[in-house]
């Protein structure tokens, strides 16, 4: 068990990355045109040379969190034998849900479909007709259902088995102790937290970018404010101050009131636009799209450049693939803190399944009610898009809807709550891992590291918009890429040596996860 006196500040790990962080930010506001071209160049040396171990890398976690679920490692509980849960199954869907996809869903659920459907992936369908409408909702599920729970799943698992069945730190490094053993204290291990705190830096500022575009396309929709990076700016400025507030509070009052919050009010809105939308149209989507996904999902994960559209693949699979990375390390760390004492089998489904079935929900309705527009009329929306940018979409979409004012605030309100419960969790968790996986860092790191999201933020929206924030992901998540592969392996023989100490797989309880008091 770790001591009390030793959960203070790490410097090995916050000094390296404090320095990358303030180094970007500093970089951005001197030279921004010179941090645009450096990062573009070595974005495009990624994609050229390891777009394909995204591809690969997403589809192995998918098929390995699967295996260990209905393996029979799956009775193994995260904890002790005789720990329960914390929070209550809906409170701990609803805080991952939040915290995992939140913004995105905001962003995307509307702009992706609709971006497919004008131009739809590989050359699959002739634009604007009804094919492409089934290919958009297909390749909608694809990115943001299994594949990016897989990713969280892996590294979660990781990080609650041996944080709270083996009682090391709660820290990504902990993870490797199978392979390092007490190296893990040493610099390899501070490397690994350093490169997990940097991946979120970078994965929590594009998130808040992609917020901050949403609420200035809304207020320029309610109030004609007008679009610029002044008004992106101002808002993220706020909303830091709002999250550092929230994330001081604690997990009990902050995150769960937020998520819990904004899970009822994400759904009340879904049900009016199910309800005044085409609501038979929507549950003919959902059916047919959901199967198509399902029959082409194996090909979908293993395609990549060589004979299909690099460009495309980098804007769209490579770059959610390294936003889910990047975001991997402070999802993980939340959602194994919110699961202890759940089984392996227990904690997979959950985390791959019930997100998943929401997200395919989300983006039926959506994206499906956006798509019925599109098709049936009154249209627009591809040139809406067009013109003014993904961040318009779901406005424009509820402008032709009863009560839109009321509705686009909602929305709008939806986009601030996400903005803020994801930034609380992701500055908690960079205090974690900064401060040897205490579970309640010090304010004032806490405080630090959400300054610097939001200034990273800030930094991308004025140094390229959303071809910015899509850069930074894809460069921030390559090294934690490999980071998450070698946690694979360790995760696999630690659960290979807490079978070989316990003895066979049938001396486990299947009630409890732990080894039956016969076999001791």
């Amino acid at each position: 068990m770790q001591n009390s006196d030793d959960r203070g500040l790490d410097p090995g790990v916050f000094w390296p990355a404090l320095i990358v962080a303030a180094g970007f930010v500093g970089w951005g506001v001197l030279s921004p045109d010179s941090l645009a071209s450096t990062s573009t160049a070595v974005l495009n040396w990624i994609i050229r040379a390891f777009g394909w171990s995204f591809v690969v890398s997403t589809a192995f976690f998918l098929a390995f969190a699967v295996f260990l679920a209905f393996s029979r490692f799956g009775r193994i509980k995260l904890g002790h034998d005789d720990e329960k849960p914390e929070f209550s199954t809906i409170s701990w869907v609803c805080m991952m849900f939040s915290v995992g996809m939140g913004i995105g869903l905001m962003f995307w659920g509307v702009a992706e479909p609709i971006k497919h459907f004008g131009s739809p992936p590989h050359g699959l369908a002739v634009p604007q007709s009804r094919e492409a409408a089934l290919v958009a909702m297909q390749y909608a599920y694809f990115h943001w259902a299994l594949h990016p729970w897989a990713i969280y799943a892996v590294v979660g698992l990781a990080l609650a088995y041996f944080s709270y069945r083996r009682d090391l730190p709660t820290l990504i490094s902990s993870a490797f102790h199978p392979l390092l053993g007490d190296r893990i204290h040493g610099p390899i291990g501070r490397t690994i937290d350093a490169l997990a705190i940097i991946a979120t830096l970078f994965g929590t500022a594009t998130s808040l970018g992609l917020g901050a575009q949403q609420i200035n396309s809304g207020m320029n929709f309610l109030w004609s404010t007008g679009e610029s990076s002044t008004i992106s700016l101002t808002i993220i400025g706020v909303l830091t101050v709002v999250f550092i507030m929230s994330a001081v509070s604690g997990v009990g009052k902050g995150i769960q009131f937020l998520s819990n919050m904004n899970m009822i009010i994400a759904l009340i809105l879904l049900a009016f636009l199910a309800l005044v939308g085409p609501t038979v149209f929507i549950m003919d989507t959902l059916i047919e799209a959901l199967g198509l996904y399902i029959s082409d999902l194996v090909a979908m994960s293993f395609r990549t450049s060589a004979f299909s559209d690099g460009k495309w693949l980098a804007s769209w699979p490579i770059f959610y693939w390294a936003w889910w990375i990047s975001w991997a390390p402070f999802v993980g760390v939340f959602i194994a803190r919110i699961s202890r004492g759940r089984t392996i089998r227990e904690f997979v489904i959950g985390v791959l399944l019930i997100p998943s079935a929401v997200t395919f929900v989300w983006f039926t309705i959506m994206g499906g009610t956006a798509l019925y527009s599109e098709l049936v009329g009154p249209g627009g929306l591809v040139e809406a898009i067009n013109a003014k940018g993904e961040a318009v979409s779901l406005f424009a979409l509820l402008e032709q809807y009863p009560m839109a004012v009321f509705t686009s605030s909602v929305a709008m309100f939806l986009v601030a709550i996400f903005f803020v419960s994801g930034a609380d969790a992701a500055s908690v968790v960079m205090g974690m891992l900064s401060s040897r996986g205490t579970a309640h860092p010090r304010p004032g790191i806490v405080v630090l590291w959400g300054l610097l999201a939001g200034a990273s933020a800030s930094v991308l929206l004025v140094m390229g918009g959303l071809n910015g924030l899509q850069t930074a992901s894809i460069i921030a998540a390559a090294p934690f890429l490999v980071v998450m592969v070698g946690l694979c392996v360790s995760l696999w023989k630690g659960l290979m040596d807490d079978i070989e100490v316990h003895g066979h797989f049938e001396n486990l309880d299947p009630h409890t996860g732990g080894v039956r008091e016969d076999h001791l």
